[in-house]
């Protein structure tokens, strides 16, 4: 029985059920059809209107609102036919929207729009409806639709205030730069990749200067950089990239934009699915896993593939759990790299002791209890506690010590770092899957914490902390752990 595994792609999962599909209509110079002049109705005209469309609308006794929009309609002509509508005013329409009073007109306005194959939407009858209208946010030519399917209009409006506010203002003027400058970035003699790069180059600038407004200066000067870079646009490159400890919302800004530029990503099993949500959509993404115990990829194997891959002209991101630099291997890619003369970079991750220190709302070096802080690993080259720990370290009562990878060896780190003089006592947790929904906790005095985790089922990545800056948390738990025993024991 082997514990190597080769190098595998990793098919993406299956998109979710939709409750709807989102679809963005081209209505620039289509005819649309709207029956009523109640406020509801009005509203689907004005926004029929503004999305370039040629608006009938039938009602019998126009409102006064409904008579101020189409003398000053948004964007297309808004023609007012002072009668109810017919089955043969669907004719050449391309979208159908009535305001109808009962089930039983909005089943007449739903059949007859069917019946020559317009798509219809019957507002707030659902049951009528092939479409629906979410809450827009509107910085066209970027376009957000949200929709709850109907459940929540309310919900769907407090998420459209939430990205209103996070989404400037100014950058529909970029996004409208962008459709200007599409074709003169295809005309530039740019290649594929100088003209992602352009693209690249331009959002980066347009993030950091959403509200001022693009010149044609603009456009020269990313050109300009886009072509100084030569070769380097042309040729792939590595960029190892700390995923952090399983939450993707620990991402960094970097990372994300290093996930969203891929080609490759090779990805190893600590690393949470969510996080690869952020990845490029059409990014390869292939596992070469290195788990504790268990199948692993050859580092030599995994080496070589990101080299070929870079080599092939691939923008290659090397997704670690964690921070690639601590107990990651990253030293070892990063060599390698180097010696095949392979550009290469590492996005830095939030690493598991500053994740459960903070799960735990505890600081690693607080002044009355730690003056120092130290990594240790307790899974060696061989998989066993490594023969050269500074045991003398480990016992030193005014040091915070987080210990990764310690599942199978903690009670013979325990055993060791107490006999070099180390408190029995002193407090210790583990955490597994930290910041993950299924994140555990186990807290106890080191001499006891080997019997607890020993007793416990844990899945995926532990780090165990030990020192007196544990002991307010360490109390807490201990007498949690002890009720429970007392109850189960009655």
């Amino acid at each position: 029985m082997t514990n190597e595994r080769t190098p595998v792609e990793a098919k993406p999962p299956r998109m979710d059920a939709l409750a709807r599909l989102p679809v963005f209509l081209a209505l620039e110079g289509k005819r649309a059809v709207v029956a009523g002049g109640d406020a509801p109705s009005v509203w689907k005209a004005e926004l029929l209107s503004a999305a370039g469309a040629a608006v009938d609308v039938y009602v019998e006794a126009p409102s006064e609102e409904l008579l101020a929009l189409v003398s000053q309609p948004p964007r297309g002509v808004i023609v007012l036919h002072r009668r109810r509508w017919d089955a043969a005013d669907f004719s050449g329409a391309a979208i159908a929207v009535g305001g109808c009073a009962d089930d039983v007109e909005a089943a007449a306005f739903a059949a007859a729009a069917r019946a020559v194959g317009v798509p219809v939407n019957v507002i707030d009858k659902p049951a009528f409806c092939d479409f629906s209208f979410g809450s827009i946010v509107n910085r066209s030519p970027l376009v957000i639709g949200i929709s709850t399917d109907g459940a929540a209009p309310v919900f769907a409006q407090a998420i459209r205030a939430k990205i209103e506010a996070m989404i400037p203002l100014g950058f529909a003027q970029w996004a409208a730069a962008a459709r200007r400058w599409r074709e003169q970035v295809k005309a530039s003699g740019l290649s594929f990749a100088g003209r992602r790069r352009f693209w690249h180059v331009f959002t980066a600038f347009a993030v950091a200067n959403p509200n001022r407004d693009p010149v044609s200066a603009d456009y020269d000067r990313f050109i300009t950089q886009t072509k100084s870079e030569g070769a380097l646009v042309e040729s792939g490159g590595v960029t190892l990239v700390g995923a952090g400890p399983g939450d993707p919302e620990l991402l960094t800004l970097r990372a994300v934009r290093a996930l969203q530029s891929a080609d490759v990503i090779l990805i190893d099993d600590l690393v949470s699915s969510e996080v690869l949500d952020f990845a490029r959509r059409e990014a390869k993404k292939m596992l070469v896993g290195k788990t504790g115990y268990g199948p692993a990829c050859k580092q030599d194997e995994i080496n070589a593939l990101m080299i070929s891959l870079a080599k092939a002209g691939k923008r290659v991101v090397r997704l670690k759990g964690g921070d690639p630099m601590i107990f990651g291997r990253g030293g070892e890619e990063v060599r390698a790299c180097r010696m095949a003369n392979i550009p290469i970079e590492v996005v830095p991750g939030i690493t598991a002791a500053q994740a459960v220190a903070s799960r735990l709302g505890i600081s690693l070096t607080h002044r009355s209890h730690a003056k120092r802080v130290q990594f240790v690993t307790g899974h060696g080259a061989n998989g066993k506690l490594p023969a050269d720990i500074d045991w003398k370290s480990i016992a030193d009562a005014t040091a915070t010590t987080a210990v990764y990878m310690p599942l199978r060896t903690i009670g013979e780190l325990a055993k060791n770092a107490i006999a070099a003089g180390l408190d029995p006592a002193t407090p210790a947790i583990a955490v597994a899957n930290a910041t993950r929904p299924n994140e555990r906790i186990i807290a106890a005095p080191i001499s006891e914490l080997p019997a607890r985790l020993a007793a416990e089922t844990l899945n995926g990545p532990v780090m165990v902390l030990i020192g007196h800056v544990l002991a307010e948390r360490v109390m807490e738990s201990v007498a949690d752990y002890l009720g429970d025993q007392r109850a189960a024991g009655s």
